[in-house]
């Protein structure tokens, strides 16, 4: 039987001896970004490189731009998840460094092979298209691809080190007011939806000093008509309800429809709602592979690692993988702490030498942690029972 000791070894050399293919990947997704959804060229050069190193690849998985890579026989063991983001944003390109995501999880994933040869069990690459618009993370959920998976760990690039945390739940919702055009010197023949929209918005304002801890409304004027002297015979309002439970979130909405309707109401016109974007849940924290994480990062020399954040803040479609089974998103740094995330120089810095060594550590420290809870099975079964606890107190909640 291999020890654990000669699977660690294994890993660390075979995040050396893949990195440089792997580097070349991150760089060709920084020299071409693709927004959400449309990360065609992503989607064949990582397939390319899965398949050409072992892995039986499935394309244009429940999204045209997912996928889904396995290496090692189904039913043999454990199923490690290395989930991988690849989307860009408009302007910036790969500002939020989903190009070292993904690249992070192929090459954790890589570094695992031999650790499955010896021992059994699957590891996965899973890709995830679209967090930043669409959620491809919630429609892979949906479509069951996270079904048989006993764990699922990613690493995404940051401004400092991290072991990851709650997020919030986010309900994206619009609202649309109908009026009636009308000249805007005989405005008593028509009635403005722009109005409606702005009591409506003022409203939903008066919302905010009631609301929870941590809980958050955002939102625009999205339509208001396009000519002065024109009553609005159609006005929109756009949302998010944050809260750290979606029911909370929800409630809030509930409430902040009521609002519009009334307005609506007072200004003679009909109000519709709809969900406009992907909605995201809370994501269920999993205190004991943050500890395995960050046993992993000290090993490997990083310092001045934040803790597991317990105060929910941001979204993310993390969220929906959490609640099917334990699930950790940690942070390395690529970038000093003057760099923001959605920026051109978070771009440069998935590229730069820092982000290069943030390669190969978030690599190692993933394929580490992964190969613990493949040798000790009492430790995969304490991240699953938290798992379980948690998940139930949420749904009492």
């Amino acid at each position: 039987m291999q020890t654990q000791a000669q699977s660690r070894e294994q890993i660390k050399q075979a995040v050396k001896d893949n990195a440089a293919g792997v580097r070349a990947i991150v760089q060709a997704l920084y020299d071409k970004p693709e927004i959400g959804g449309e990360e065609y060229y992503a989607h064949e050069i990582m397939t390319a490189w899965l398949e050409e190193n072992g892995f039986t690849v499935t394309r244009n998985l429940v999204m045209p731009t997912g996928y889904l890579a396995a290496y090692g026989e189904p039913n043999s063991g454990l199923v490690i998840a290395f989930p991988a983001e690849y989307d860009a944003l408009p302007e910036v390109g790969h500002g939020c460094a989903h190009n070292l995501f993904g690249g992070i999880s192929m090459l954790a994933a890589k570094a695992m092979q031999s650790i499955v040869d010896a021992l059994g069990g699957q590891v996965l690459v899973i890709g995830t298209p679209a967090e930043e618009n669409f959620g491809g993370k919630i429609k892979m959920v949906e479509g069951g691809v996270f079904d048989h998976v006993n764990a699922a760990l990613m690493i995404h690039g940051s401004n400092k080190n991290g072991l990851g945390g709650a997020s919030l739940a986010l309900n994206p919702v619009r609202f649309e007011f109908h009026g009636k055009n009308a000249h805007g010197c005989k405005a008593y023949e028509g009635a403005s939806a722009l109005d409606a929209a702005v009591l409506a918005f003022t409203a939903i304002n008066f919302q905010r000093q009631f609301l929870k801890e941590n809980c958050y409304i955002h939102g625009v004027i999205s339509q208001g008509g396009t000519a002065a002297n024109v009553i609005p015979a159609y006005a929109s309002l756009d949302y998010y309800f944050r809260a750290p439970k979606m029911a909370t979130a929800l409630a809030m909405t509930e409430d902040a429809a009521k609002r519009a309707e009334a307005a609506a109401a007072a200004c003679s016109c009909t109000v519709e709602q709809s969900i406009y974007e992907c909605p995201y849940g809370e994501t269920l924290i999993n205190e004991k592979l943050a500890e395995l994480l960050a046993a992993e990062y000290a090993e490997l020399g990083l310092t001045e690692v934040e803790p597991l954040v317990l105060v929910p803040h941001g979204s993310t479609d993390v969220g929906a993988v959490s609640f099917v089974c334990p699930t950790i998103q940690g942070y390395i740094k690529i970038a000093g702490e003057e760099v923001v995330g959605h920026s051109k120089e978070m771009a440069e810095a998935t590229v730069s030498p820092a982000g290069h060594q943030a390669l190969e550590d978030g690599a190692a420290a993933l394929a580490l942690v992964a190969a613990k809870l493949i040798h000790e099975p009492a430790v995969m079964m304490a991240c699953q029972v938290e798992f379980e606890q948690k998940k139930a107190r949420a749904a009492q909640a």
